[in-house]
């Protein structure tokens, strides 16, 4: 036979937790997996203004290693994370629309190669064996909104918040402490290994 045993599993952001999905075959075992990396922290902070205009963008990391995924994505691209725990699916996304909740930030051979302060990574195996792996960050956009409750971040319309919502106020560059955070934001995703923080604020 000449089908495959195909598995995604998912861990997701605060909250994770482990999976399977099986989609048929015999022949060979190939994983896919989406796992959490606690590189986000939301402390509560006096925050000051920084002295120089922020960057309202994430730094671009540019690491591409290599590896191999079934998806088709690019470093920059963005990819929507859904499903449940229990059944994880990814697909390709426009950045910044409803349907995108993630961004390819690096690709590399194995997940242990994904910077610490990624938000998540996906990586499929062959026979337990890593063959390649997406690092992920939530696809912050300035001045919109996402919601962590649940499983995986979900894009959500600010005028109508859910129960965990933030709202970027700025990304700043150059910095990854949540004390250079502008007002209104009270609250920072700090990316230590990168040096940016995503300052937000919480519906």
């Amino acid at each position: 036979m000449t089908s495959s045993n195909r598995s995604v599993r998912a861990l997701v952001l605060a909250l994770s937790s482990c999976a399977a999905l099986i989609l048929g075959g015999c022949a060979s075992e190939v994983s896919g997996t989406a796992v959490a990396i606690s590189g986000a922290t939301i402390p509560a902070t006096t925050t000051t203004t920084t002295t120089n205009p922020p960057t309202t963008t994430p730094p671009s990391t540019d690491i591409d290693d290599g590896g191999s995924v079934d998806i088709d994505v690019e470093i920059g691209e963005c990819v929507t994370l859904g499903g449940t725990v229990d059944e994880a699916a990814i697909a390709n996304a426009t950045c910044g629309s409803a349907e995108s909740n993630y961004v390819v930030f690096a690709k590399t051979p194995t997940s242990a190669e994904c910077p610490e302060d990624a938000d998540q990574y996906y990586y499929e195996t062959y026979f337990d064996i890593e063959q390649g792996a997406l690092c992920l960050d939530i696809d912050w956009q300035v001045g919109g909104c996402m919601d962590l409750v649940g499983e995986f971040a979900q894009r959500i319309d600010c005028a109508t918040p859910g129960a965990d919502t933030r709202r970027v106020v700025t990304i700043l560059q150059g910095t990854s402490s949540v004390d250079d955070c502008p007002d209104p934001a009270l609250y920072g995703f700090e990316k230590d290994s990168r040096n940016f923080v995503v300052c937000v604020e919480r519906l």
